[in-house]
């Protein structure tokens, strides 16, 4: 009986151990293994000082990340790289999460890197470190299982366009453009924003915008689907109260319910199809026959 048991034992801890080293490869595009040593990196990277993310968690279930470094435009320090990724892992922990809004200080979104950052790592193998570590992150921040909105005033370039391609949806005010401008810097999106805009916008837009370092307006962008709705205020408070208005009809209701139904999304783009469905059995047992089915087949709405 014995060494059946065992077997039995450490078949089981094998596939527990398999499923743990999974989903941590599905955390991390980059490891040691691709060369990639976050401790060092991050050590660069706070050698850049200036800025800070700012985030706060609301009752409502939705998180607001503000880009805070307003006389760079909200450019990336260094540090501000370091900070993201300290706050989406606090966001990958709030259990209680539904939605993000990301947004700038200052009435405008980000303008990307900050130059002293690019111009102190100039050379090839610090620039693939910098973009390993934020593709990393902005791939980390577009699996949370909160439905997210990037809400663009001002100017969204470069860097800054690329992370409005990590969020869920893309929320522009009056007189906001986003532009990838990384032509005109002898550059292509480094953290991820091409390959997100293709998926977003199909190749062919994505070949124009990239290409033509094109300016995207309100108009363009909604043309294009790059956004969802041009908001009607410019004015930085009232645009983040439309902004909470206008993602709370997608995070109304309770918290497992939401998150399970971005996590379903989430699997069917990015799995291949059979592990898309069985993910989407999985969640699925997560909610079924829980306290928002129990009650909703207590009240019965379906056949009314």
């Amino acid at each position: 009986v014995f060494p059946e048991m065992a077997l039995a034992l450490w078949k089981n801890f094998l596939q527990i151990t398999m499923k743990r080293i999974l989903q941590q490869r599905r955390l991390s595009l980059y490891n040691g293994a691709h060369g990639y040593e976050e401790e060092l990196i991050k050590k660069k990277l706070q050698q850049f000082s200036g800025g800070s993310i700012n985030l706060s968690k609301e009752d409502n279930g939705i998180a607001i990340l503000t880009l805070n470094n307003p006389k760079l435009m909200n450019a990336f320090t260094g540090t501000m790289m370091v900070e993201l990724q300290e706050r989406i892992t606090e966001l990958e922990n709030w259990k209680d999460g539904k939605g993000l809004i990301i947004h700038g200080a200052g009435n405008t979104f980000c303008s990307g890197s900050d130059l002293n950052v690019v111009k102190e790592i100039s050379n090839s193998q610090d620039g693939m470190n910098m973009c390993m570590f934020m593709q990393n992150t902005l791939t980390r921040l577009m699996r949370l299982p909160l439905i997210s909105v990037a809400l663009v005033q001002g100017k969204a370039f470069g860097g800054g366009a690329e992370l409005t391609t990590a969020c869920d949806f893309r929320l522009m005010t009056p007189g906001s453009e986003i532009r990838f401008v990384h032509k005109h810097m002898g550059l292509v999106p480094g953290w991820g924003g091409g390959a997100r805009l293709v998926r977003i916008v199909g190749s062919g837009a994505a070949l124009q915008l990239l290409g033509g370092a094109a300016r995207v307006g309100p108009d363009r962008a909604l043309g294009l689907g790059l956004a969802e709705l041009t908001l009607p205020s410019a004015d930085e408070s009232r645009a983040l109260g439309e902004a909470r208005a206008w993602l709370s009809q997608y995070t109304e209701g309770p918290a497992p319910v939401v998150r399970a139904v971005k996590k379903v999304v989430t699997a069917g783009r990015e799995l291949p199809l059979e592990d898309a469905l069985r993910t989407e059995k999985d969640i699925f047992g997560t909610v079924w026959g829980g306290p928002a089915n129990l009650q909703a087949l207590v009240r019965r709405p379906k056949h009314k």
